[in-house]
């Protein structure tokens, strides 16, 4: 709501100064002080000392600076009624004294896309067409109908429209971006070992996320080596010389694009019109997980991966593109490197890789009308999306399958360039405002794929703000046509992946984003709000690796066993290790892991498995399923989404993937990989040599050790929970308890996965009997295993189920080992980590039960 301009400036500067001593920006204007401005700037004089900001002379001043610059761009509803206002100045049809006809047309042109589009079209009939179209050449969030209206216009003989329509065809917008600087001089700013992106982006502090500046405040402030990162910054800045991010290890764990953020705002460059984001900066590794890398190239920031042992901090180097070469002023060369892909380079001019894929999209179809219209056109500063092509006889694997049918194609290999459709898009809460932001930075109005948005990472405990991000964002993505789930849903993963089929390719914005059946790729906000806006995804493929295996697993090994046996095996074939820096192998980081020879699994079990591709660093996973089983899966879920979801949720989408699935059960098909497939590496596990219980011990997901080398060991707390665990292991671990009770000391942590399995499990009475051996029942959702609301204990030791053991994530200190539902029963029993024969002993309990406990969750 507006106020007074007086009111306004009292608060306003109040809020400045409050933001100033955190050694932040203000945040960006909200519509009511948005309105304010704009209702400040139609009057015919101001008290010139009433607001003056950002270095501004007077009121007046302040008031056009907070407007052009303080406003955030798209359809964001402060960008309304900027718009608004502005398009009424332009078009004439209101004055200001503050501000031209002419000003205001080069203003709504500042804007990006959106709600300035309308009156820029409708300019490019006025006095004032060529600055219109001159503008609207640098913007490519445009959308088909805006194209078609400017062809009208230009059919009519409008020669403004015929100028712009030929500086789309030309790719303008990228031509007039400045050349990124083949030969930079930096200054180096380093860190030190692995630092996963809750390093950047620490979990604790996940209710900033949106605001990054503020929450960049606490960038590596859990890091056990470099929490001292802004005050070694703040004495570099004295050298007056630009960034050279280097780290060993970045960017593991999540797909949090916040990580980027915060990282960027740091080392990056600010952005003109766009408040409280940064973009640019180059970041040097030894290794650069997968997702972190994609969505530093969404920043606009050039990732290279390249040997950093010999850059250090303080060093003030030449970074040499054209070279490919990173050199001190004497010519020592301290290390050399390629841009791969090398569009990266290209992304970073055009300010970002949505840009590129944007703009290059907007120039093929500016180039169809321009040939339709007969209108000459020169070439191309950045030509348009090229499709791969392949002989008849290439030989594709599975992955390679899915994502080519998903793109149209054959098939595709590594290193092809292609835009899959996205058959399904996850955004889950801790990342979703930022999608949100990106959403409407995007000048989207509806999505173009399905998308679910769920609430499992603050379900548990929600503090004010989580509370009023739930009703935000719930109701932003019913807007959108998505589906937005109810807080005590529960995972995202488990809800998600019911609306799935197996040739599905899809992403979501969190790195267990790994669909059970298809493909999926995770992803950072920005590239999740691309693939829900755009209905697609870019992907550069990557290479596959194929894990076989071979036998049956012996008595007493879970599925959680075989998903710790793939880095069991690796580490034993010298395929993995846990190096730092320059020495790390990891046969998995980048690729796709193929996972076949466990088609005796269900597809719930199977995922499992793909879910834990994320602490390979693997790029995605698939799974070679016995097609009984997939067609099993998705009559299963067809039955919950007619039968129950869809009575209670009205989105359309709904009803159109229950359409998709009938269609498919109708002639149900799988793609196989063809015989001759060839993948970057092969590992073999016979199932026969896991004769004992695997567990990542601290804390890494990848140091898997036998139940042997730790039994014995004191365990303080036990988490059964995470999208690593279904209905079955619950029911698992009350039969082992019996009627035993854990000890009063141990605190045992039971978190089902969603609302469906968790009512499931209180008809079937597991629930009462897990209350009743002194266990905690906990509401659906993530809960521990993220540690943003629930923590262990300080320096605790743990058992848990969950998905990773990073230092600091479950509680500060912690020390967690990650293994099976079974043996955390058993440990929660004992206190420790029982020996084999112990386990063994309480495994027995269950074994004559296993098929009726592992039967998966039945949906009537």
């Amino acid at each position: 709501m507006a106020t007074d301009l007086t009111t306004f400036a009292t608060e306003y500067v109040k809020h400045l100064e409050q933001r100033a001593a955190q050694g932040i920006p203000p945040l960006p204007l909200s519509p009511g002080q948005t309105e304010t401005v704009c209702a400040a700037l139609l009057e015919a004089q101001a008290d010139p000392a009433l607001l003056t900001v950002h270095d501004q002379a007077d009121t007046v001043a302040s008031l056009r600076h907070l407007l052009g610059e303080r406003v955030p761009p798209g359809v964001y509803p402060a960008s309304k009624v900027k718009a608004a206002f502005l398009a009424d100045l332009a078009l004439g049809e209101a004055a200001s004294p503050h501000i031209s006809q002419a000003e205001a047309v080069a203003m709504l042109g500042a804007m990006g896309g959106g709600y300035n589009i309308p009156p820029l079209l409708k300019a490019l009939e006025g006095e004032h067409a060529q600055q219109a179209a001159a503008l609207l050449e640098d913007i490519i969030l445009v959308t088909p109908d805006d194209i078609s209206a400017v062809k009208a216009l230009a059919a009519g003989g409008n020669e403004a429209a015929r100028g712009l329509l030929k500086g789309w065809a030309e790719a303008s917008w990228f031509a007039h971006a400045p050349e990124v600087p083949m030969e930079q001089r930096r200054v180096v700013i380093r860190t030190t070992g692995e630092i996963n992106t809750d390093f950047y982006s620490p979990a604790q502090e996940a209710s900033t996320r949106d605001d990054i500046p503020l929450h960049a405040l606490a960038i590596l402030s859990t890091s056990p080596h470099d929490r001292d990162f802004l005050e070694r910054r703040e004495k570099l800045l004295e050298r007056d010389l630009p960034f050279l991010y280097v780290g060993d290890v970045v960017g593991t764990g999540s797909s949090r694009k916040s990580a980027s953020n915060s990282l960027v705002w740091w080392v990056g460059e600010d952005i003109p019109h766009v408040p409280n984001k940064k973009r640019g900066g180059l970041v040097f590794a030894a290794k650069i997980a997968p997702i972190f890398f994609n969505t530093i190239r969404g920043c606009g920031a050039v990732p290279v991966r390249c040997s950093t042992g010999d850059l250090q901090e303080g060093q003030e180097v030449v970074v040499d593109f054209n070279k490919g070469e990173v050199r001190l002023d004497d010519g020592a060369v301290l290390t050399s490197f390629d841009v791969v892909p090398g569009s990266i380079m290209l992304e970073a001019r055009a300010g970002g890789r949505n840009n590129l894929i944007i703009g290059r999209k907007l120039t093929a179809n500016a180039r169809a009308v321009c040939a339709d219209l007969g209108l000459e056109m020169g070439e191309a500063a950045v030509s348009p999306t090229p499709r791969p092509e392949h002989d008849a006889g290439t030989k594709f694997s599975l992955a390679q399958k899915m994502v080519g049918e998903a793109a149209g194609l054959a098939g595709v290999l590594p290193g092809d360039y292609c835009e899959p459709t996205a058959h399904m898009v996850f955004s889950q809460d801790t990342t979703g405002k930022m999608t949100q932001q990106e959403i409407m930075e995007l000048a989207t109005v509806r999505f173009a794929a399905p998308t679910i948005q769920s609430f499992c990472h603050t379900a548990a405990g929600p503090k004010s703000k989580d509370a009023l991000m739930q009703t935000d964002l719930g109701g932003f993505i019913s807007e959108m046509g998505g589906i937005d789930l109810r807080p005590g849903d529960g995972v995202i993963h488990t809800n998600g992946n019911r609306f799935l089929l197996p040739y599905f390719v899809g992403t979501g914005g969190d790195s267990h984003t790994r669909f059970p059946v298809g493909l999926s790729f995770p992803a950072g906000s920005d590239l999740v709000a691309f693939a829900a806006s755009q209905g697609y995804f870019p992907l550069d493929m990557p290479e596959s690796v194929l894990v076989r295996f071979t036998g049956k697993p012996r008595p007493g090994i879970t599925v959680r066993d075989l998903v710790n046996a793939i880095p069991y095996a690796a580490m034993k074939a010298g395929k993995l290790n846990l190096k730092k820096g320059d020495e790390k192998v990891n046969i998995f980081a980048d690729r796709v892991l193929e996972i076949e020879g466990l088609e005796f699994l269900t597809v719930e079990e199977a995922y499992k498995l793909t879910d834990a591709s994320a602490e390979r660093s693997a790029a995605g996973s698939t799974f070679h399923h016995d097609p009984a089983r997939a067609i099993a899966y998705v009559e299963n879920n067809l039955r919950f989404l007619k039968n129950n979801f869809s009575r209670r949720h009205p989105a359309q989408v709904v009803h159109k993937i229950i359409e998709q699935m009938e269609q498919w059960l109708a002639d149900p098909q799988l793609l196989e990989a063809d015989p001759g497939a060839q993948y970057a590496e092969v590992l073999e596990i016979d199932l026969d040599t896991i004769t004992e219980p695997l567990l990542a011990a601290p804390n890494d997901p990848d140091k898997v050790v036998t139940l042997s080398d730790v039994a014995g060991t004191n365990i303080d707390e036990v988490f059964v929970g995470s999208c690593m665990v279904d209905i079955t292991d619950f029911r698992a671990v009350a039969m082992m308890l019996g009627d035993e009770r854990v000890d009063h000391r141990m605190k045992f942590w039971t978190v089902p996965p969603d609302r469906e399995s968790n009512t499931a499990l209180a008809m079937e009475g597991v629930h009462g009997q897990l209350l009743g051996a002194g266990a905690n029942v906990h509401v659906p959702g993530c809960s521990l295993c993220m540690g943003n609301q629930a923590q262990v204990a300080t320096d605790a030791t743990v058992l848990s189920t969950s998905t990773r053991n990073f230092d600091n994530r479950l509680g500060v200190g912690a020390q967690v080992y990650l293994g099976s539902a079974q043996l955390a029963a058993v440990t929660a029993l004992s206190g420790e980590l029982p020996t084999v024969d112990r386990y063994m002993e309480y495994y027995k309990r269950i074994e004559g039960s296993l098929d009726e406990l592992y039967k998966p969750l039945v949906h009537g």
